[in-house]
C-alpha cells in the first residue's frame, strides 16, 4: 500500500512526498482511513510506530477547508517534549498547507504562546497543565473544535493529569472527533475511552512484545555493583546511542554525572531541568554530542531518536508493558539493538511477571572479570542526596546577658530548658512578604 491511496488533498500529498513517506507503518494503515472518516478512534501503540502521522494527517487534511486561525484541533501529550515532536510533524507534514499550530506547555514564558493564540491558530499541542491556566485566564478559545487527541493516556495517567483532562473535556464541544492514543491499556484508561470515545474503532499495532530486531538480556548485579557493572558493559560493548533509565530524577542526574567523570559524553533528562536545559540535553542525544542519554520514564517520553543502539535498565521499570516499551526505543527502522536490564534480588517477582506477558524466560549474563563479590558499603556512598550545609550557631556574644544572679534560658545545662525546636523557615524568594503569584508555576509536570 502507498500513501496516495488514501486521496490525501494534493498539497497534503505534496507535502508527504517531501517528507520522504512511501509506505505507512501498520498502524497508519489502519488508522488513517477511518480518521478520515470523523470516527473516534482507541489506538494501542508504542512510540516509534508511526502513530503521530496516522493523526496529523487526517487531521491537517481536514482543516485544509473551512475557516482559518481558529483553534480547530487540539492534541493533549504528557511532557514538552513530546509536544514539540508532535508539532514538529504537524510543521513538516503541513508545510505547504498555510494552518498555523503552536505549543502549549509550562516552564517557558507564557507571553509569546498568548500572542500567538490572539494573533490565531488551526491546531493547539498542549500539556493539560498550562492548557487548563490558557482557558482559566480565558486567553484560549476552544469553542469551535472540532478534533481532540489525547496521545499517550497512560502516561498522562501515571503522571496524574487525568483529573485535569476530565477538566479540560468540560471546556469544548460535545460534538467533536475524539482520538485516544495509549502504549498500554489500564483500567483508568480503559474508563476512560468508555466515558468519551462514541462508537470507536479499535486500532491495536505492535503492543504485546518488543521488535524482533532487539536483542534483550538480564545482568543480576547487586544494587551497589551497578554503576561499576555499567562502566564495565560500556567499556566491552560497541555502542553508538546509549539511552539509560532510572527509576528517580535524583537517580539519573547522579548517574549522569558519574559517567560524565568516567570520561563519556552523557548527558540526563529529568523533570528539575529548565526547559533550555531538557531542550540542549535532547538535541545534544540527537546530534551525536552526547553518547549517553540518563533519563526517567517520564522525562523520556517524546524521545524519538531512531539511531540508538542500545537501552539500559539501570533500575528495572514497574510493569511489563514499560519494560516492552523502553526496550522497544531501540532496533528501529529495521537496524538491531541491543537491551540491558540490571536486575537484584528483590526484582525476581517483576523480572517473572516481565517472562510470563513475553511468553519466554529471558537470558542472564554475566561479565567476565567482573568482581560480583565486593561487599556493599554500610551506607549509601552512590546515591546518597549531599549533606545539607550546617546551620550556623549561636555565639555567646549573640546572646543577651541578664542581670547577675539571673538563669540564661539559651545555657544548654539550664535545668528547666529543652532542646530548641527546628526553626521555621521561609519558601525561597519568600522572606519580607507573601510569596509571588508566577503564571502556572504551580503546576507541576507541565
Amino acid at each position: 500500500m502507498e500513501f496516495q491511496e488514501f486521496n490525501f488533498h494534493p498539497v497534503i500529498a505534496a507535502s508527504i512526498k517531501d517528507a520522504g513517506y512511501s509506505t505507512p507503518t501498520p498502524i497508519q494503515q489502519q488508522s488513517i482511513p477511518t480518521v478520515m472518516q470523523g470516527r473516534d478512534v482507541m489506538g494501542l501503540a508504542q512510540t516509534g510506530t508511526g502513530k503521530t502521522a496516522a493523526f496529523a494527517l487526517p487531521i491537517l487534511n481536514r482543516l485544509m477547508d473551512g475557516k482559518r486561525g481558529t483553534v480547530r484541533a487540539l492534541v493533549v501529550a504528557p511532557t514538552r517534549e513530546l509536544a514539540e515532536q508532535i508539532n514538529g510533524s504537524f510543521l513538516q507534514l503541513g508545510k505547504q498547507t498555510r494552518l498555523k499550530s503552536v505549543t502549549v506547555y509550562g516552564g517557558v514564558n507564557v507571553n509569546p504562546q498568548i500572542q500567538a493564540l490572539k494573533n490565531g491558530v488551526d491546531i493547539v499541542v498542549a500539556c493539560p497543565g498550562r492548557l487548563l491556566d490558557h482557558i482559566g485566564q480565558g486567553t484560549i478559545n476552544l469553542s469551535c473544535l472540532e478534533v481532540l487527541v489525547l496521545d499517550e493516556a497512560d502516561q498522562m495517567f501515571d503522571m496524574g493529569f487525568l483529573p485535569d483532562i476530565r477538566k479540560i473535556l468540560g471546556h469544548i464541544p460535545a460534538k467533536r472527533q475524539t482520538l485516544l492514543f495509549s502504549a498500554t491499556m489500564p483500567p483508568s484508561i480503559n474508563k476512560l475511552a468508555q466515558d468519551i470515545l462514541i462508537d470507536p474503532v479499535t486500532v491495536q499495532v505492535g503492543n504485546t512484545a518488543p521488535p524482533v530486531t532487539v536483542s534483550h538480556a538480564l545482568y543480576p548485579v547487586e544494587q551497589h555493583l551497578k554503576t561499576a557493572l555499567l562502566l564495565e558493559l560500556l567499556k566491552h560493548t560497541d555502542t553508538d546511542s546509549v539511552l539509560i533509565f532510572t527509576r528517580t530524577k535524583h537517580r539519573a542526574k547522579r548517574l549522569g554525572e558519574q559517567l560524565d567523570k568516567a570520561g563519556y559524553k552523557a548527558a540526563s533528562l529529568q523533570g528539575n531541568l529548565s526547559q533550555n536545559r531538557r531542550q540542549a540535553a535532547l538535541d545534544g542525544f540527537r546530534d551525536g554530542n552526547y553518547q549517553i542519554l540518563v533519563a526517567t520514564d517520564i522525562a523520556a517520553r517524546g524521545i524519538d531518536v531512531s539511531q540508538i543502539s542500545h537501552v539500559v535498565n539501570y533500575d528495572i521499570p514497574d510493569t511489563p508493558e514499560a519494560y516492552v516499551h523502553r526496550i522497544g526505543r531501540t532496533g528501529r527502522a529495521a537496524k538491531s539493538g541491543d537491551a540491558f536490564t540490571m536486575v537484584c534480588s528483590e526484582d525476581t517477582v517483576m523480572v517473572r511477571t516481565i517472562e510470563k506477558k513475553l511468553g519466554a524466560p529471558l537470558q542472564r549474563r554475566t561479565v567476565e572479570g567482573f568482581n560480583y563479590s565486593i561487599p556493599a558499603p554500610k551506607k549509601d556512598a552512590e546515591f546518597a542526596r549531599p549533606p545539607r550545609e550546617p546551620r550556623p550557631t549561636r555565639k555567646p556574644s549573640d546572646v543577651k546577658k541578664g542581670s547577675e544572679g539571673t538563669i540564661n534560658p539559651f545555657k544548654p545545662d539550664h535545668p528547666g530548658s529543652k532542646p530548641a525546636g527546628r526553626p521555621l523557615q521561609s519558601r525561597p524568594g519568600s522572606a519580607g512578604g507573601a510569596p509571588k503569584t508566577v503564571f502556572n508555576s504551580s503546576r507541576r509536570g507541565k
